[in-house]
């Protein structure tokens, strides 16, 4: 799997934390991009599989998440991060998986950084490496 995540507008809150993960991940090929409008993420994502974070998505464990990812090996996968008013429902048909990464709803800053560190364990955990415990 080769990801990008792409959120709307450029951090503030947790900006630090955010750029620290990123920076982890591009070892592993990832690519982090802000666009200005929603409807950016879906451009820039075409051809690409699709994980819309919305809270009306699947929940996974990390090991349930690293496995489902698994079958995604070699293809491209664009995460979406929205803005505060989050996702539509066009927007949730237009994704090849709607994932909920808790049942609260989380700030979208927030989420991002969630995310990136549930993406970075999930490398080291295929890696063999001992961050994931």
């Amino acid at each position: 799997m080769r990801p990008l995540v792409l959120a709307v507008g450029k951090p503030r809150i947790c900006a630090q934390e955010i750029e620290g993960y990123a920076r982890r991940l591009r070892v592993a090929g990832l690519g982090l991009g802000f666009v200005r409008k929603k409807e950016e993420l879906f451009t820039r994502s075409q051809g690409m599989r699709r994980v819309v974070l919305d809270e009306r998505g699947r929940l996974f464990t990390t090991l349930g998440l690293a496995r489902f990812l698994k079958g995604w090996e070699g293809e491209r996968v664009a995460f979406l991060v929205a803005d505060a008013d989050g996702f539509g429902e066009e927007d949730r048909e237009r994704a090849d998986l709607l994932l909920s990464l808790s049942p609260l709803t989380l700030q979208h800053e927030l989420a991002l950084l969630v995310l990136l560190e549930q993406l970075y364990r999930i490398h080291t955990l295929w890696a063999g490496h001992p961050y994931h415990r």
